[in-house]
């Protein structure tokens, strides 16, 4: 597996047509899948080259991918797109992404089970060779790459203001600093931020 940004054949061919556009409007294909419920719904994540995408960004994405999807229009039923930002929590879908995003808590579920289970929860160490690195414990686990079925970031404080850090230019230094401040603070909000901690 090169990377889980579209797992299922369906999704690797839908990836195939939206990527040419995703790219060339600057952006990078965080995720894809198309989803059967009362609705089929094609999710596509997306974020700035550098990382970051604004509400503006996906409304102009959306455009474009409707007139691609459109024209080519490989989905027999009725659906709704959906794009969005991978958020804070966002999933990690290529081997790079565990690199980046190394020091901050992550919840990690394999293929097959391994040592007696499939889910493992703990702080991203980074990556050697093909292999993700994970702190559960205080013990490092590698788990291959290819074993991994989803990632996904685990919401805390430290995350929100990585990212809000992050934001700046878009925010200003002192108001970004004045929210990162309240956010970490904030009793309030302790409970939401750590309830997967």
């Amino acid at each position: 597996m090169t990377d889980m940004v579209a797992k299922t054949p369906i999704d690797q061919r839908l990836a195939g047509i939206v990527t040419p556009t995703v790219e060339g409007m600057g952006f990078r294909l965080v995720r894809l899948r198309l989803m059967a419920g009362k609705r089929v719904t094609l999710q596509i994540m997306a974020e700035r080259s550098g990382g970051g995408m604004e509400v503006d960004d996906c409304a102009a994405l959306s455009r474009a991918l409707s007139a691609v999807l459109d024209v080519d229009d490989p989905i027999e039923s009725e659906y709704r797109l959906e794009v969005s930002s991978p958020g804070i929590d966002r999933p990690l879908t290529r081997l790079e992404d565990f690199a980046r995003w190394q020091c901050y808590q992550d919840n990690l579920e394999t293929t097959e089970t391994i040592d007696g289970r499939k889910r493992f929860k703990g702080v991203l160490a980074g990556v050697e060779g093909t292999q993700v690195l994970i702190e559960i414990d205080q013990d490092t686990l590698g788990l291959e790459f290819d074993w991994l079925a989803d990632a996904r970031l685990v919401l805390t404080a430290e995350l929100v203001a990585a990212s809000l850090r992050a934001r700046k230019h878009a925010l200003g230094p002192i108001e970004t600093e004045n929210i990162i401040n309240a956010a970490v603070e904030a009793p309030a909000l302790q409970p939401a931020l750590q309830k997967d901690a």
